[in-house]
């Protein structure tokens, strides 16, 4: 996708200003796109595990779509936020409406203060709301598994502030922006296969810590 359209024009800070059109219509053939898309077997056993355990896990991805939500899990922190939605252009208003896959209809105006709509997505160098939330987790967090990070977003040697107890990466391969030597347990293989061994881990430590098992 990106052999064809460079990033700057689509998804950088002010690309609505510069280049409204294009960029509307980029987020709209995603929007179609996931439409028709499924949840993997690691989104659909995450999502469980959250149901099952709704006060004991978080779910923060970084993706804009709606997999975990497809999966049957509504609780999620989207970081970068929601391709599904649209949201007002003025930061102050909190106008967000949800329209499923459907495009954005470009001449839609904000109904609380009339201002354009955009996507309800984090351009790269804007600010991302949603850390808050992030971080607020991590001061609470006793174990952690991230999956499927290069880590050049956000940086997973966070860990060594933290005060967790256990730790699991799982990433198909190593990556340069990743210390995996700060986790307690390194998985290198595709998420739909670690994943049964990652559940049983948050069982067994739910089951030790909080005898919830």
């Amino acid at each position: 996708m990106w052999n064809d359209i460079k990033i700057e024009d689509v998804c950088t800070k002010g690309c609505l200003e510069r280049n409204r059109t294009q960029t509307i219509e980029f987020y709209n053939q995603r929007r179609i796109e996931l439409g028709s898309k499924e949840p993997n077997y690691a989104h659909k056993v995450i999502s469980q595990l959250k149901n099952k355990y709704p006060q004991n896990i978080a779910i923060i991805t970084q993706n804009v779509d709606d997999m975990f939500e497809k999966a049957g899990c509504e609780e999620i922190i989207h970081l970068h936020g929601f391709i599904r939605n649209i949201r007002c252009m003025r930061d102050s208003c909190a106008y967000k409406e949800d329209i499923g896959y459907a495009p954005q209809d470009n001449t839609k105006r904000c109904p609380v203060c009339n201002k354009t709509l955009r996507p309800d997505v984090v351009f790269f160098y804007e600010r991302a709301p949603q850390y808050k939330h992030l971080h607020a987790e991590l001061m609470n967090c006793e174990m952690i598994v991230v999956i499927g990070t290069s880590g050049l977003v956000i940086d997973t040697d966070m860990l060594k502030l933290s005060k967790i107890k256990y730790s699991i990466l799982n990433n198909t391969e190593p990556s340069s922006y990743i210390d995996d030597k700060l986790f307690s347990k390194v998985i290198y293989a595709p998420a739909t296969n670690a994943i049964d061994e990652i559940a049983k881990d948050i069982e067994l430590f739910l089951a030790k810590r909080h005898k919830l098992v």
